[in-house]
């Protein structure tokens, strides 16, 4: 493949083809889509980035947010990029000053993320950036707590949807954009 930019539509691969698919794990009848294959190539981590922001660039928004911790490294450049500042969300107990946080049920268990009180502004319009959408647990738990501080979500962006799991159901109040979407689960 050429190096370097711009990339012409003949050398350039599709997104997916970046992603490994492995069957089975982490049970039986289960196919988990690993972005650990985007990231550790220079080409699939930029055309991520790329799509992701592309996605969303109608969007008129005042902040970043993303989650511990594919939601870091997908949200941090998208911001970057757009001037605007990024807000981490994390597990408890990793952050320094004063948090609010949000207990929310897993598919086995329960979870608890926070982020900093004074992150959100009241009124500030928030795009919230992650790997992954499945059940929507997580990204319905984050909307919660940015609302909590007087956010409003603009939006929310993801590499993959996991149709099958119905997230976007969850959060259908909400727009959602998803660079590649797989049907199963």
């Amino acid at each position: 493949m050429q190096r370097g930019f711009p990339r012409t539509e003949i050398d350039m691969k599709k997104l997916e083809e970046y992603v490994r698919s492995i069957p089975d794990f982490p049970e039986k009848g289960i196919i988990f889509r690993d972005v650990t294959s985007v990231l550790g190539d220079a080409d699939g981590l930029h055309l991520a980035i790329d799509t992701m922001q592309g996605l969303v660039k109608d969007l008129d928004y005042d902040v970043v947010v993303g989650p511990e911790s594919r939601g870091f490294i997908f949200g941090m450049p998208i911001a970057y990029n757009n001037h605007k500042p990024f807000v981490l969300i994390r597990k408890k107990g990793k952050l320094p000053c004063e948090t609010v946080s949000i207990d929310y049920d897993l598919e086995y268990g329960k979870a608890t993320i926070e982020m900093h009180k004074d992150s959100i502004k009241k009124g500030q319009k928030v795009l919230i950036v992650d790997d992954l959408i499945a059940t929507g647990g997580t990204t319905e738990a984050m909307i919660r707590l940015i609302e909590s501080l007087g956010g409003l979500i603009a939006g929310v962006v993801v590499m993959i949807e996991l149709a099958g799991l119905k997230g976007r159901e969850r959060i259908r109040d909400y727009r959602l954009d998803a660079a590649i979407t797989y049907e199963g689960k």
